[in-house]
């Protein structure tokens, strides 16, 4: 079993974060799908297998299933774009559906996913100040113009936004000690945010739950973003609209991700960006 080694949201040709994909006859065991995605190493691999007129996926990090990546989803859906022709391919998740559709341009590959259903919440005060210390950054460094907010996308994302840009450049935090809170929260990533306009913003992303440290490119919590954004309707995206995201530049794997929210709270949102093989 050799997986399609395959970056998402590249830029430009490079960057973008890899993914492995697996696409067979049938999924294998878990046990088979975990020691492949741990000798890969990548922070999530995808397999899939045709179900139904669609394709049952899963995803597995290095250390343990995820009930669903972004990055890994665009990843698949290009490596299923090429395989059997651009369209639309609906994918059944551990827990839920979800679709994606693959597109050549240019010879270039290009394919965007549905998110499972948003939701956004406050963060709590005290996790918000258990995640600044160990990020090591304090309340008086956040934008107060998006303020601290757990957001779901399939799976559950911490969100801060921090006012300087610097501050975010200089992420960085104790490995152990984030993984552990992030589990005793159901936390799959933690977004570091900077606002450089109305509809763009720069991100780097902790992984540790997944046994990654960072990164450099997140569609779920791209999503889950978008889901936020909407229900604080920033800039007006309750009448719907779309904004960009520049992630894994400070990791020298530059990545561009685009998001379209409907404007409807709680609903589906689409990411975007284009793939490179590796």
């Amino acid at each position: 079993m050799t997986p399609l080694e395959i970056a998402s949201f590249s830029k430009g040709g490079t960057g973008g974060n890899p993914a492995g994909v697996v696409i067979a006859d049938a999924l294998p065991p878990n046990e088979t799908m975990q020691k492949v995605a741990a000798d890969l190493g990548f922070s999530e691999t995808a397999f899939a297998a045709p179900d139904a007129g669609g394709w049952r996926v899963r995803y597995f990090a290095p250390i343990g299933e995820v009930a669903f990546c972004g990055h890994a989803t665009i990843a698949l859906g290009a490596a299923l774009g090429q395989r059997f022709g651009a369209g639309r391919f609906d994918l059944a998740l551990r827990d839920g559906d979800i679709s994606v559709e693959a597109s050549e341009r240019g010879g270039e590959w290009h394919a965007a996913l549905k998110s499972p259903a948003t939701w956004s919440n406050p963060m709590d005060q005290e996790l918000c100040d258990q995640l600044l210390e160990l990020f090591g950054v304090s309340r008086a460094d956040l934008d107060s113009a998006v303020p601290p907010t757990l957001a779901f996308a399939g799976v559950r994302h911490g969100l801060l936004t921090l006012k300087d840009r610097a501050a975010l450049a200089a992420m960085q935090y104790p490995f152990e000690a984030m993984r552990d809170l992030m589990a005793q929260h159901d936390l799959t990533t933690v977004s570091l945010l900077h606002v450089e306009g109305p509809r763009s913003f720069s991100s780097r992303n902790a992984f540790a739950s997944g046994g990654v440290v960072e990164d450099p490119a997140t569609g779920a919590a791209a999503a889950a973003l978008g889901g936020a954004l909407v229900d604080l309707n920033w800039d007006g995206l309750r009448k719907g609209g779309s904004f960009v995201i520049a992630q894994g530049e400070d990791m020298g794997m530059p990545s561009a991700l685009t998001v379209e929210v409907s404007g409807t709270p709680g609903a589906s949102v689409k990411v975007s960006g284009a793939v490179r093989w590796m």
